[in-house]
């Protein structure tokens, strides 16, 4: 029997239906056309910082795009085109928009200087604009590797990737790691000032900055360096150098979850590595064996939450997408392979120091916004 009112009913709701759907499509495309836009940004402050065009513009002075191109040893042309796309981008500033375009000024601002060419700043974020185009170069691999299963070796990533990674987190180490974190674990802290003079292993050690933090902080103590990269080895080698540390500080180009590494070290650290690590459960047995009975195995990690979520936060959200281009891969590139990924949560952890003799985690009362901070009990 025909239902009038039911037909009429029904349409209503699928004009809803419509309606939501439609309303769905909207938002994301301008989620999408908004990535879009901030990957534009990304690229071009990438090229701005690779050719200390921001430098000069820091300064106060506004500059045409002559005068940028010649303190800057560009060509005018592509100068101009940048210094327009970063005024339309908010990130630069010009004097007189209606003047002709060889004779506009920019500078930039006094607010944004920090965040793009302060290097000892705890906001510099430049470093994480290099690492992002970085980890774009060997896209190729990365598509044959999510079809095979392989992985990304962390050397296809090349030098920018390296020295990104290590200019991220320069300004935290030096500031924070020896004159906050440690200093905040009083047991820890008694023992680093005290004689005999302590020693320290600093697994995954990358350019360096742990070990030149701690050694600045704790006049004392020595800290041996470990870390499979040869080309960031040197790099640490170098920053102990002209931090007038090479005495107290060894680098060397060493797998940490090598069976005859052994010592005798009151504290023993790993910092933003363990889930890179192909074999994580080796690199904690080897730490296990390193450290004193009444020592210090100190963990800091990425602060992801406790259990997947569909509503994430925005470190969860960076850290999946460096999980996605880096991290995984990478990790995936030796075999056989744990797979663990950027987003590492404490139950993980606790895992693999478990299967590899510690009793247990305890999760440390230290503020970081990116890093939670794991102390791994021996008993």
């Amino acid at each position: 029997m025909f239902h009038p009112q039911r037909k009429e009913l029904s349409v209503k709701r699928d004009n809803s239906r419509d309606e939501s759907v439609a309303r769905q499509k909207e938002a994301f495309l301008n989620k999408v056309l908004g990535s879009a836009l901030g990957a534009f940004e990304v690229f071009t402050i990438y090229i701005g910082a690779r050719l200390g065009l921001y430098d000069p513009l820091a300064q106060g002075d506004w500059l045409t795009p002559g005068q940028l191109a010649a303190v800057c040893g560009v060509h005018e042309r592509y100068g101009r085109e940048w210094l327009e796309q970063q005024t339309m981008a908010g990130i630069l500033e010009v004097e007189d928009a209606s003047a002709a375009p060889e004779q506009r000024r920019f500078r930039l601002p006094p607010g944004h200087t920090e965040v793009l060419t302060d290097i000892d700043s705890l906001d510099y974020l430049t470093p994480l604009v290099r690492q992002l185009v970085a980890a774009t170069i060997p896209l190729e691999e990365l598509l044959a590797a999510f079809q095979s299963g392989s992985g990304v070796p962390y050397e296809s990533y090349g030098q920018d990737f390296r020295q990104a990674q290590a200019d991220i987190n320069r300004a935290t180490l030096l500031g924070e790691l020896g004159n906050i974190w440690l200093p905040s674990l009083k047991d820890l802290h008694t023992r680093l000032m005290a004689d005999p003079p302590a020693r320290v292993a600093d697994i995954g050690c990358g350019a360096g900055w742990s070990s030149v933090a701690m050694a600045g902080a704790y006049p004392k103590l020595s800290v041996d360096g470990f870390d499979l990269d040869a080309p960031s080895v040197e790099m640490a080698r170098e920053n102990a150098r002209q931090a007038g540390l090479s005495d107290r500080l060894n680098f060397q180009v060493r797998d940490a979850g090598d069976a005859s590494l052994a010592g005798d070290y009151d504290l023993v650290v790993a910092i933003e590595c363990i889930h890179d690590l192909s074999d994580p459960v080796a690199v904690l047995k080897a730490m296990l064996k390193l450290i004193k009975d009444d020592g210090f195995v100190l963990v800091a990690d990425m602060r992801v939450a406790e259990a997947f979520s569909d509503q994430g936060d925005e470190v969860e959200r960076i850290m999946y997408g460096w999980s996605v281009l880096a991290c995984l891969p990478a990790g995936m590139a030796d075999t056989p392979s744990a797979m663990t990924g950027t987003v590492m949560r404490p139950a993980t952890l606790e895992r693999y120091a478990q299967e590899a003799g510690f009793k247990g985690i305890e999760i440390l009362d230290i503020d970081n916004f990116f890093w939670r901070f794991y102390r791994l009990r021996q008993n």
